[in-house]
């Protein structure tokens, strides 16, 4: 059985960050984060991880319902749960 190196192992979150615009968007500041309110996916992701129980984000995205964004985070616990935060996103308008 062949064993990828540690350096070859395949990072979720790394992936994620590479799939989601939202991700590449929020590298750039985003003056709209402080007349709506709300938070980028990645802040919402570093909020999530700041809890304690975190072991490992699993999953995330944005939903949007009409001008307002929904950020729905999976995670894992350290006792081993699969947990889901929804944190509110940026309002559009």
């Amino acid at each position: 059985m062949l064993m990828p190196a540690a350096a070859d192992a395949f990072d979720l979150e790394d992936s994620l960050r590479q799939l989601h615009v939202q991700h590449r968007q929020a590298e750039q500041p985003d003056l709209r984060l402080a007349q709506g309110g709300g938070m980028t996916l990645d802040q919402a992701i570093e909020s999530v991880r700041r809890r304690g129980d975190v072991d490992r984000i699993l999953s995330a995205e944005t939903r949007r319902d009409g001008d307002r964004e929904m950020h729905h985070i999976r995670y894992l616990t350290k006792d081993g749960k699969v947990k889901t935060a929804k944190i509110r996103g940026r309002s559009r308008g």
